[in-house]
């Protein structure tokens, strides 16, 4: 059978359109799925502000603070808070992971010589940990949102009982 003229032109059109029908089935097939964002994806850089450190001894003094969060491999945060008063510092460091939500690592305080285990979630723009290890106990969360973050610090067993501090991106 022989096509001619106009049913030359719709055959070539059906072909053409089924082509193009196909390979874009082919290109959805293949794909990879999207990466889901990380859960500390909205902390990640830069953030400076100022706080408040309170003692064992009952005494609280003003900080100058500075947050560092960098990501490790695909759902990893490496988190350092660094601030200082008239007379204390504050080194604190976490490696943490989220999986399905949940939030697993390290933290430590070198000047206060604490170190621990911290559990806890991701949801949304908020981290909320438990620390624990070597005689101490504490609790950590961190609110973002936009440009602002605060972070709230308590502890039992060392002589921080606790920090506040507000930071806006830098």
């Amino acid at each position: 059978m022989a096509v001619r003229g106009a049913d030359m032109h719709i055959w070539s059109w059906h072909l053409s359109s089924w082509l193009a029908a196909g390979a874009v089935l082919v290109g959805l097939a293949t794909a990879a799925p999207a990466a889901a964002e990380s859960p500390f994806a909205g902390l990640m850089g830069s953030w400076t502000g100022s706080g408040q450190i309170r003692l064992a001894n009952g005494s609280s003094e003003a900080l100058k603070c500075k947050a560092y969060y960098t990501p490790k491999d695909d759902s990893g945060l490496g988190l350092a808070i660094r601030c200082a008063s008239a007379s204390n510092k504050i080194e604190l460091r976490a490696n943490l992971v989220s999986q399905s939500g949940r939030v697993s690592g390290s933290w430590e305080e070198r000047t206060f010589n604490a170190a621990g285990n911290v559990t806890g979630q991701s949801t949304g723009n908020r981290l909320t940990l438990s620390i624990s290890g070597g005689g101490f106990s504490g609790a950590m969360s961190v609110s973002t949102s936009g440009g602002s973050q605060t972070v709230s610090i308590t502890t039992d067993g060392i002589g921080m009982k606790g920090v506040s501090i507000n930071l806006s991106r830098s």
